[in-house]
Order: structure tokens, then C-alpha cells, then sequence
């Protein structure tokens, strides 16, 4: 695929995501080896390291389930590399009644079509005082 192809499943899976609709969102991930990893210590951050398709659902569902007006997430920069795509972001919503602004960095893999892997870099202090 090209890279723009693979720009426009990425972008696809943040408007998913952004519109609370779950299952589109799930849709655009690799059911054979998806991984998608948090950065922070799991020590410090209980959204920290990696998760299989079914653990991000769940982990999707709970984070859908807490903020029932939805969480924006607004992808500002773009840089694209074969199957890399890597999206600087800025997520917008709020999450058991708590505003929720964070600032990510996330590098995906598209490969055939489908995000396979996802590495997410934010600020976890700000989520674990929101989202935790």
C-alpha cells in the first residue's frame, strides 16, 4: 500500500475513534498480531504496556464508558514512511467529569490494509490523574 493509503486508515481510525464508535474503530486493527504499547512505568501508570486487540477493546470500552460526550482526538502533524505513520495529537473531552487535554506522539504500522502496531507516547501524569 502506499503511504498514503496508509495515512488515510490511520486518519479513518482517529475519526472512528473520535465519534465514540467503537467497533468502526476496532475495525481498522489487525486481527493477527496487533500490539499496542503505552509508554510509562506500569509501577506508576496502570495504562502503561502492551496490549493484544481484545485487551484494547476493553481498554476502549472503559475509556468510551467514562466520558460520555466522547474524547476528540485532533491529529496536528503527520509524518509518513512506508508503513509507518506517525501522528502528533492532541485528545479533548471529558473523562469522569474531569477535562481531559493530553499531548501524544503515536507511531503506527499499517500493514495489508489494517493498523498492526501502535506505540503511544503522552503525558502520564496528566492521565493518571484523569483517566486513572
Amino acid at each position: 500500500m502506499s503511504e498514503q493509503q496508509n495515512k488515510e486508515i490511520v486518519e479513518g481510525f482517529w475519526q472512528a475513534f473520535s465519534a465514540s464508535d467503537a467497533d468502526k474503530t476496532l475495525s481498522y486493527l489487525s486481527d493477527d498480531g496487533f500490539s499496542w504499547w503505552i509508554a510509562g512505568d506500569p509501577k506508576e501508570f496502570a495504562l502503561a504496556g502492551t496490549r493484544d486487540k481484545a485487551q484494547f477493546a476493553e481498554l476502549l470500552s472503559g475509556v468510551l464508558k467514562e466520558a460520555p460526550d466522547g474524547l476528540q482526538m485532533t491529529p496536528s502533524a503527520w509524518t509518513c514512511q512506508g508503513e509507518r505513520v506517525a501522528v502528533e495529537a492532541e485528545s479533548y473531552g471529558y473523562v469522569k467529569g474531569k477535562l481531559y487535554n493530553n499531548l501524544y506522539h503515536f507511531l503506527m504500522t499499517v500493514r495489508d490494509g489494517k493498523i498492526c502496531q501502535v506505540k503511544e507516547y503522552l503525558d502520564t501524569t496528566h492521565a493518571t490523574q484523569v483517566l486513572c
